[in-house]
Parts: structure tokens; sequence; C-alpha cells
């Protein structure tokens, strides 16, 4: 199960919309379509397609360092930063524990790279901090974290150039 990774195209929000709800059902983290749109940034957030269904994403957009977007509300402004917020990746749950996810945050990390931004930033969540920094991710405790992401919610980055190539 292989799949193709590529740009989200305006059909594709439906599907993705669906998505997250299902991966956020039962949480306060559902943002709905037009949440997830505000954190799309052309050329960095992407879709897994298999064979015409939308098996998972990844949305992330330019942002500064150590600030993140507010899940309560749209975030119309553009960032101009050299740092990229993965601000959330979602598979399938029925697609889970394949590799998946991991794939989308390698083609991720290689377009940072090759986009020249410096750091990759994320909100570690419902304790997946752990993931993350065997990850090549840092917490950062410091950096204020909107309520909305949960108690626990953690932001964290890492260096692009310090991040494992994909294989």
């Amino acid at each position: 199960m292989t799949g193709l990774i590529r740009g989200i195209t305006e059909a594709d929000w439906p599907q993705v919309a669906a998505l997250e709800a299902g991966a956020y059902a039962d949480t306060p983290l559902t943002e709905g379509e037009a949440g997830l749109r505000s954190r799309a940034s052309a050329g960095t957030s992407f879709v897994l397609d298999l064979d015409g269904r939308i098996a998972g994403y990844v949305l992330a957009l330019p942002y500064r360092r150590f600030h993140c977007p507010d899940p309560a509300r749209p975030d119309p402004a553009a960032h101009h930063a050299t740092n990229l917020h993965l601000h959330d990746l979602v598979v399938s749950a029925p697609l889970r524990r394949r590799g998946l996810g991991t794939r989308l945050a390698r083609h991720l990390r290689e377009t940072a790279r090759a986009r020249g931004f410096t750091t990759l930033s994320l909100v570690a969540i419902a304790g997946r901090e752990p993931f993350w920094r065997a990850n090549g991710y840092r917490p950062h405790h410091e950096a204020r974290v909107p309520a909305g992401y949960g108690s626990g919610a953690v932001y964290m980055s890492a260096p692009v150039a310090a991040l494992r190539r994909a294989s």
C-alpha cells in the first residue's frame, strides 16, 4: 500500500474535513473545513491519495517560531517565516500503524528542506510528545500554547537540517 502524496485540491477538502472530524471526534479539537483551510499553505500541505480516496493528510503553514495557530478560530493572516508549522497530520483510522503517517511527515520534512525552511514546529497533543521527541523534535515548554489544544499540549520544534533524511 503506497499511494500518492500530492498537493491538496479544491475537491479534496470535504474528505479532509471528514477525516479530521473522525480523528478528533469527542474532543474539542475539530476545526471544520474553514479552520482547516486556514492552516493549509500551498506547497506545504498534502494528501495521501489511495486510488482516488483520501487516506490521510498533513497541513502545514509558515508560522513564526514559538507561536502556533489557535484552533478555536481560523487564521486568515499570511505568515512569512523561516519556520514551517505542522498544524495537523491525520491518517484514516483503519489505515493507521502502516507507516503512512511517517511517509507524510517525511514528505513534509523534505519539502521544508527543499523550500528553504530552517525549522519545523508542531504542537504535540494527547500524549504524542514522546513520538515527536523520538523523531528529532524538542519541547519548548516556555512557548505559549492556546488552551484549545487541550491540557498537556507541548510546542516542539527541530532544525530541518538535523532531521533524518527520508529513506
